[in-house]
């Protein structure tokens, strides 16, 4: 994606029900409700479920991971995620 091409423009990156896994340490950056501000909402690697996608300042979507061994629901940036290949 280019710097002045808009990530709405182009069709979500993962679909509802994709496995995911976090790219990243994922921390409270004080829009998760009843946790600290910098508390370790994902740590890197884990496991999680899109259960829904929404947009960022209509420019980015947000994909919404259910992390279900935490039983936390966060909002995710596609460079934070990776999807988790099946192995049929």
């Amino acid at each position: 994606m280019q710097s002045d091409e808009l990530e709405l423009d182009l069709p979500p990156a993962f679909e509802i029900g994709s496995k995911v896994k976090t790219r990243k340490l994922i921390r409270n950056d004080g829009t998760y409700p009843g946790q600290e501000i910098g508390a370790t909402l994902a740590k890197k690697g884990e496991i999680g479920y899109i259960i829904s996608i929404g947009t960022f300042l209509q420019n980015s979507y947000i994909y919404a991971v259910h992390f279900i061994e935490k039983g936390f629901i966060v909002g995710c940036r596609k460079k934070e995620l990776e999807a988790v290949e099946e192995i049929k």
